[in-house]
């Protein structure tokens, strides 16, 4: 990769965050448990992520607030429609991977 001045690529990688976050509210079909079992993250990944960023530089950021900002709506409202019971399989894959060492 050709160098980057750090201001470019911190908008860059702004750039992918938001891309990712945008997609990640178009596809609610995709739930949390599958994310984690597949990937290690999820949107409550993405949020707490969010806010201790926003920690480390002393900005005023709520745990709801970083939450509404994955998720494009408050958390209650993504749950109630979107979020369906994980089934037994979805549970047994999270405890078999969060078992396994990272």
């Amino acid at each position: 990769m050709t160098e980057i001045d750090a201001a470019t690529r911190t908008e860059l990688e702004a750039a992918v965050f938001r891309r990712l976050v945008a997609h990640l509210q178009n596809r609610t079909d995709v739930q949390n448990i599958d994310l984690m079992n597949m990937a290690g993250f999820c949107r409550n990944c993405l949020s707490n992520w969010l806010k201790d960023a926003a920690d480390e530089r002393q900005l005023p950021m709520s745990k709801d607030d970083s939450r509404e900002a994955v998720y494009g709506m408050p958390y209650s409202d993504w749950k109630r429609l979107h979020q369906s019971d994980a089934t037994p399989e979805q549970q047994a894959a999270f405890a078999k991977a969060a078992a396994e060492p990272h």
